[in-house]
């Protein structure tokens, strides 16, 4: 059963670094222009496809962990209570990307450049953690 867990845990992690590298090619079309982007729409895919990474891979992180599956559609909270048992950082990772990514760079729009980069370190750092636990 481990091996299983280790080899899905792989696979979700090869997942988690396609939609990182997906969104690494649409920040570089949303163009900089100075300290923002100038093109939301793929600003916004962008954010969306790295904040994807990141619940990819937590699933993975909690796989590994014997975290049970959520029942029904995963809620933020529910990430966030299953990193609250087994690692605080990632949980703060995790709450960064969730504003930065999700809400600020998906939803909103939000196009500084700073705040983005720091929201993909925070989905980097999270894969990263993934690929270490593997």
């Amino acid at each position: 059963m481990l091996s299983e867990n280790k080899i899905t845990a792989q696979k979700i992690l090869d997942e988690a670094t396609r939609l990182m590298n997906n969104a690494h090619k649409e920040l570089q079309k949303a163009d900089k222009n100075g300290q923002v982007y100038r093109d939301v729409k793929h600003l916004r895919l962008a954010c969306g496809a790295a904040y994807l990474a990141v619940l990819k891979a937590i699933d993975g992180i909690f796989l590994l962990r014997n975290i049970p599956k959520s029942k029904r559609h995963a809620s933020i909270e529910y990430y966030q209570l299953g990193l609250n048992k087994i690692d605080n950082k990632i949980q703060n990772a995790l709450n960064a990307a969730y504003r930065i990514l999700h809400i600020d760079g998906y939803y909103e729009g939000f196009n500084n450049v700073k705040a983005i980069q720091l929201g993909f370190e925070e989905a980097e750092y999270i894969v990263h953690k993934l690929k270490q636990a593997i």
